[in-house]
C-alpha cells in the first residue's frame, strides 16, 4: 500500500508520496513513487503511483524509454499538447502494461492494478491535476474536487477536507499534507517514511522545489507532535457532553 496526494492550489500544485513498499508484515522495503518529466519554459509532469510494484515500475520505465528518444519512440509525454492528452497516454499505457501482465498465466488482472496521479502544466494551458484508474479511463480535478489522493487515504483525507483551502500559501499546504501523512503513518504499517514532497509554481514551467522529508526532520518532528497536542488542548476547551 501507499499513500500519494496531487493538490491543486490558486499558486499552483503540490505534490507528496511515501516510500514504502511492503509484501509482508516482515519485508518492508523504500522505494520512490514521484516522478518528474520537463523541458525547461514548455512543460513539467509530474507521476505519483499507487499499486502493484511490477505494475508501476513497468509503467515509469516505459514511459521514460519513449520519452528519451522521442522521434523514434512515441508516443511520449513531452510530445503531447495538453495535460489531458498527457492522461489519456499514461492511461492507455497502463492499461497496456496491466493486459499484458495478465496474458502471462495469471488469472484476474487485478493483481496488477495501479491507480496513478498526473499533474502539472504545458505551455498554453492551466496547472492541473488527474487521477488513472487501472482500467486507464480518468477524470480531472475540479473546484469542488481540487486534490486526488490515491493509495491508503481513509486516515489522511479526513484532515485535509476540514482544513484545505486553495488561497493558501504553499508553506500551510505542506504543513497539512504532513498532519495528513503523518496521521496515515501512525495508522497503517503500510505507509511510512521518507516522504517525497515536489511543488510546482503555475507557470514556472520547471520543478524545482522538491525534497525527501526523513523521520528526524525536525519541521516534521514539530509538526508531528505539535497538532496532537494542539487536538488535545482545542477538546478540553470545548463543553463537556453530559450524559
Amino acid at each position: 500500500m501507499t499513500y500519494c496526494v496531487g493538490m491543486r492550489l490558486d499558486r499552483g500544485l503540490v505534490f507528496m508520496s511515501d516510500t514504502r513498499t511492503s509484501a509482508g508484515v516482515d519485508n518492508f522495503a523504500v522505494s520512490k513513487k514521484m516522478f518528474t518529466w520537463q523541458v525547461e519554459g514548455e512543460r513539467s509532469i509530474t507521476i505519483l503511483t499507487a499499486g502493484n510494484l511490477a505494475t508501476t515500475q513497468s509503467l515509469i520505465s516505459l514511459l521514460e524509454e519513449r520519452s528519451v528518444s522521442g522521434e523514434e519512440r512515441d508516443p511520449s509525454i513531452l510530445h503531447q499538447p495538453t495535460m489531458f492528452q498527457v492522461a489519456r497516454l499514461v492511461g492507455a499505457t497502463l492499461r497496456e502494461i496491466i493486459i499484458g501482465a495478465s496474458e502471462t498465466g495469471q488469472t484476474s488482472a487485478d493483481q496488477f492494478g495501479a491507480s496513478i496521479i498526473v499533474g502539472g502544466q504545458i505551455r498554453g494551458g492551466k496547472p492541473t491535476v488527474f487521477l488513472v484508474y487501472p482500467e486507464g479511463n480518468f477524470i480531472e480535478i475540479t473546484e469542488d474536487t481540487p486534490y486526488f489522493q490515491i493509495g491508503e487515504t481513509k486516515y489522511g483525507k479526513p484532515i485535509i477536507v476540514r482544513a484545505y483551502d486553495p488561497k493558501m500559501d504553499f508553506a500551510d499546504a505542506i504543513k497539512l499534507l504532513l498532519v495528513s501523512f503523518d496521521s496515515t503513518v501512525k495508522s497503517n504499517l503500510s505507509v511510512g517514511l521518507p516522504f517525497d514532497l515536489q511543488i510546482y509554481e503555475t507557470d514556472s514551467f520547471i520543478s524545482d522545489r522538491s525534497k525527501r522529508i526523513q523521520a528526524d526532520d525536525p519541521i516534521y518532528q514539530a509538526i508531528a507532535t505539535g497538532w496532537g497536542d494542539a487536538l488535545r488542548d482545542a477538546f478540553q476547551k470545548l463543553p463537556s457532553y453530559k450524559v
